[in-house]
């Protein structure tokens, strides 16, 4: 086993848990931190520093939707990947998870090997935040951000300027969830006001252009790209 410099910090008030889950996950080598209610892990983390944080949702003290939040705030930690454990029975709201920050959620109870491939997933996505490209080549596509031009296959596609930013933001980071607060400061900022709907047209453009089944919605949250 190669021990990795991968930080995994896990939050759960189960101690079984934390047991098994870090057990599984520092067998594939990754350093592992353990925290066992939000504020501490706030704590942890500040010190800390991990790449990736896996936090229970129902817990004392503090539930993990607030310790979301908080972390968010913290500068250090801005590209830190924060994904939830969530047991099926909980009423939890997945569209609760992403308004607090959240970038993925797991379902327990999850089998080791499902758990470590989405954990080798969510830190394939903080790789690929880290490349700073003017070229991204993701799932056969190419996006040339200096030349503002796409090709796919052999067909090059041409694409109005907000279009392309659109697009190029979400392709960007495969798989994360873009809130429609975060799209239209990236995109728009604050050269005009425009609404949601303006983003719902762009993107039902970019989806006759470019794939119906590439740009996927998440229902009072926003969109993302997949491949």
């Amino acid at each position: 086993m190669k021990k990795t410099q991968t930080k995994i910090l896990l939050v759960d008030d189960e101690p079984d848990i934390l047991e098994i889950v870090g057990y599984n996950l520092a067998q594939e080598g990754y350093q592992i931190v353990t925290a066992s209610n939000g504020k501490e892990a706030i704590a942890k983390a500040q010190k800390e520093l991990p790449e990736l944080i896996i936090m229970d949702v129902m817990m004392a003290e503090m539930d993990g939707m607030e310790a979301c939040e908080h972390i968010r705030k913290i500068p250090e930690l801005n590209n830190v990947i924060i994904t939830f454990l969530t047991a099926r029975s909980e009423d939890y709201s997945q569209v609760a998870g992403f308004d607090a920050g959240a970038d993925d959620y797991i379902t327990k109870p999850i089998k080791p090997k499902l758990l470590v491939s989405k954990v080798k997933a969510l830190l394939r996505r903080l790789k690929e935040q880290e490349v700073v490209t003017d070229t991204l080549n993701v799932g056969g596509i190419e996006i040339n951000r200096e030349e503002y031009k796409i090709i796919k296959g052999n067909l090059e596609i041409a694409l109005p300027r907000k279009e392309f930013e659109l697009f190029y933001l979400l392709a960007s980071k495969p798989g994360k969830v873009f809130k429609r607060d975060e799209i239209l400061d990236k995109v728009w900022g604050n050269e005009v006001v425009v609404g949601g709907r303006t983003i719902d047209v762009h993107i039902r453009k970019l989806r006759e252009k470019i794939g119906e089944d590439l740009f996927k919605t998440i229902k009072g949250v926003g969109y993302k790209f997949e491949v």
